[in-house]
């Protein structure tokens, strides 16, 4: 039975059979998939995301699970972009289920494409800053709820400037008001910020900077019909015989060599 035949069946016969599939399956890597196929139903996932505000698919949770259940060390895990903290709260979870204890370091300003121009947002008489206001504060209240006992530590940064100073092992003040000592190996990225070629390559080079050998990298809308140009960066990075594809669920999570 695969994931497309488990998903017709009552939750609660969904659940066992999720947890029997799991057992089975172990730890052993699952082959490359060529389609959206593999799920990991799992009920505090769906409530979380019934009240968390975001744009996650629904397979980032399978690759999520499966990056943080292998991962090679306790090395940070770094999210670039985090908009309403759906895929940060995902993170924090699949850190505590899986008995996790590499901190979390994510970047984000919450500065939106096309702000010098007209937008729906026109029409509620909502402007791009007080927008902007709106979804950070919902992002800290989220992270603050869901992930109370493992809170995140957020930059208000670009990602450029989040690894410039991550290079330079520079201390920052996180938007909760901690201070943290940034830079050193990473273990885990996840990278959902500017989907053009030029921005999504740059934040490649960037995390493979830093990500340890067996490390993961996730990209966020790299599903090969995607209409976004991080498929460009896909396709460079499998060719370069540097990472492998562990899942494609659409998007794709790899693993470096």
């Amino acid at each position: 039975m695969n994931a497309l035949q488990i998903s017709a069946v009552t939750r609660p016969m969904k659940d066992l059979l999720y947890r029997a599939v799991r057992k089975v399956r172990g730890s052993t890597p699952p082959p490359p998939q060529d389609t959206w196929l593999l799920d990991n139903y799992d009920p505090t996932t769906d409530w979380l995301s019934y009240a968390n505000a975001g744009m996650l698919h629904v397979g980032n949770r399978y690759c999520f699970d499966y990056a943080i259940s292998h991962l090679p060390s306790h090395a940070p895990i770094v999210e670039i972009g985090s908009f309403c903290g759906l895929s940060t709260n995902f993170l924090t979870y699949y850190k505590k289920r899986h008995g996790r204890e590499n901190k979390i370091f994510n970047c984000d300003r919450w500065e939106f494409e096309n702000t010098d121009k007209s937008s729906p947002l026109d029409e509620l008489a909502i402007t791009h800053a007080e927008y902007r206001a709106f979804v950070k504060d919902t992002y800290t209240r989220n992270v603050e709820f869901f992930s109370r006992l493992d809170r995140p530590h957020t930059i208000e940064m670009f990602s450029d400037e989040f690894f410039s100073a991550w290079r330079d092992k520079s201390e920052s003040t996180d938007i909760f008001g901690r201070q943290v000592q940034l830079g050193g190996p990473i273990s885990f990225c996840y990278i959902d910020g500017n989907h053009s070629y030029e921005f999504a390559k740059r934040d490649f080079q960037n995390c493979d900077e830093f990500l340890e050998p067996a490390g993961f990298i996730l990209f966020d809308d790299s599903a090969d019909d995607s209409p976004f140009e991080v498929n460009r960066v896909i396709e460079e990075i499998k060719s370069s015989g540097g990472y492998e594809v562990v899942v494609k669920n659409p998007n794709y999570l790899l693993r470096k060599l």
